[in-house]
């Protein structure tokens, strides 16, 4: 059975992974192990060992801090059932985090009132 900090610590490595546009061949390539190995860890089907995820953390350029980083706050999104637990964790998400920002930061602001206009109409 896996342990949710391990789910948790999976799932932040796929989106910092996934922000940085990076495959799971080339970190495993960064890291010198397989990348059957990064799918496990991503799903927290294995646990990450702490020179592993020292390694990983080198790679991805985080601090090692940023894989328990909302451990709680997740938690608590969990039990409240107001935001979806695991929002960035999507990649679909995270693809358009990615695309807004790389719109030039004037069209990006706008872009970021109209959201707010439709968000308050619906």
């Amino acid at each position: 059975m896996t342990h949710p900090v391990d789910v948790h610590v999976g799932k932040r490595i796929r989106q910092r992974r996934w922000l940085t546009g990076m495959t799971q061949q080339q970190l495993a390539e960064h890291v010198g192990i397989k990348f059957q190995q990064i799918q496990k860890y991503e799903t927290g089907a294995n646990r990450v060992s702490a020179s592993r995820l020292w390694d990983i953390a080198d790679a991805l350029e985080v601090p090692v801090s940023f894989f328990f980083e909302g451990i709680e706050a997740e938690e608590a999104a969990e039990a409240s059932g107001k935001v979806p637990a695991d929002l960035m964790g999507d990649k679909e998400a995270l693809d358009l985090v990615r695309s807004y920002y790389s719109i030039p930061e004037n069209q990006r602001r706008r872009l970021f009132e109209l959201a707010r206009v439709l968000s308050d109409v619906a």
